[in-house]
């Protein structure tokens, strides 16, 4: 699969622009794939990267290492303090959630995972625990068999769901799918708070919190997916989730953990932690130490800077003037997002909401 008819070489970067290999200056309004968090070539990371390769590049799992301890910290620090919370390394997002997705199994003792319809988390198979299991979107689900006990709800997109507007509706069929399509022994729920590949679905107010007292009920817990909404990108702040009322029991992050340095995380409260402390588990590079010196220098630009600040008010302009061209374009069927994360659906009719997948947007966009 290729991106583009003529491919897109790139060969430098600098804050949120890039250079391709004729010198033209690009504006990089994807952010790689939102791994690139605080801008391509930041001093302070690259400094702090730099400065960690110069002293140590690995140091395997069966040490201990300041850095990662260091971090894992720092990203407790963040979390709601009412409760204890643990932090493990992996090397990738898809490796975060097959992670969660075994914690939450482990520790409740349960089987069935409920996940939304066109949710993203990763497409591994085989070697790690499934994170294409939990994938609703049909282009990364490959034509093999997949992890068992895994259910699908459907998601409340407020533009193309299948209920329309609002929030209890999309409760209620999460109702329906633990009733019907479940034993009523929960292990988890995992929830993007923004559906990135998804299309840049927003939850709406009350959805998961609703959602997490629902699967809290049938003995689950619930699992949080910012590896695309982390970091500030909604706006509001560091984690999406703080503007949802809710406390997840696992929190899984990547992409820009690491500000294009591979890097994921689980953040579990420590109960759910716990018992998996009696075997042995670890990923090579997870805690890699140069990945980390990049993911503290990270969440330090993000306190030091008003980049939280800066999304909400750049986002917010961005997606006032995306709503003004829907007065002149009527492919333009709708506009939604919250702060860095916007979309704009394509329509050949504005009723029907049929799509349409011109490839020439894409193709000028280059």
């Amino acid at each position: 699969m290729v991106s583009y008819e003529k491919p897109l070489i790139l060969k430098r970067g600098e804050m949120q622009y890039l250079w391709d290999e004729d010198g033209n200056r690009l504006t990089d309004l994807l952010g790689m794939n939102l791994c690139i968090s605080v801008g391509h070539a930041h001093l302070r990371v690259d400094a702090a990267v730099q400065a960690q390769v110069a002293e140590l590049t690995h140091c395997t799992t069966m040490f201990h290492h300041p850095v990662p301890t260091h971090f894992a910290e720092e990203l407790c620090a963040t979390m709601p303090n009412a409760h204890d919370w643990v932090v493990h390394f992996t090397n990738s997002g898809a490796e975060a959630i097959d992670l969660a997705l075994m914690m939450a199994r482990s520790v409740t003792g349960n089987q069935d995972i409920v996940a939304l319809r066109n949710s993203y988390y990763g497409a591994t198979y085989g070697a790690t625990y499934g994170a294409q299991a939990v994938t609703g979107v049909q282009g990364f689900r490959h034509n093999i068999s997949q992890m068992a006990n895994i259910t699908f709800a459907a998601e409340p997109n407020q533009y193309r769901g299948a209920f329309g507007l609002g929030t209890q509706s999309y409760l209620d069929d999460l109702d329906r799918t633990i009733a019907c399509t479940t034993s009523g022994h929960l292990a988890g729920m995992v929830i993007e708070p923004v559906q990135g590949y998804g299309g840049i679905v927003e939850m709406p107010a009350g959805y998961i919190s609703g959602a997490a007292d629902r699967v809290r009920a049938y003995g689950g817990l619930l699992i949080l997916d910012e590896v695309q909404s982390g970091f500030g990108k909604t706006g509001k702040a560091l984690w999406a989730f703080d503007a949802h009322d809710v406390v997840p029991n696992i929190l899984v992050l990547a992409k820009g953990i690491g500000n294009g340095i591979p890097l994921g995380a689980v953040v579990a409260r420590l109960v759910v932690a716990e018992p998996m402390g009696s075997k042995l588990l670890f990923h090579t590079d997870g805690a890699n130490p140069v990945a980390c010196a990049a993911g503290r220098a990270v969440v330090q630009v993000i306190a030091d800077d008003p980049m939280i600040e800066n999304a909400r008010v750049f986002g917010a302009e961005l997606h006032r003037r995306l709503r003004e061209m829907m007065d002149h374009y009527d492919i333009i069927g709708d506009v939604h997002g919250t702060g860095f994360m916007q979309a704009i659906e394509l329509v050949k009719d504005r009723k029907s909401k049929e799509p349409a997948p011109e490839a020439f947007v894409f193709e000028r966009m280059r």
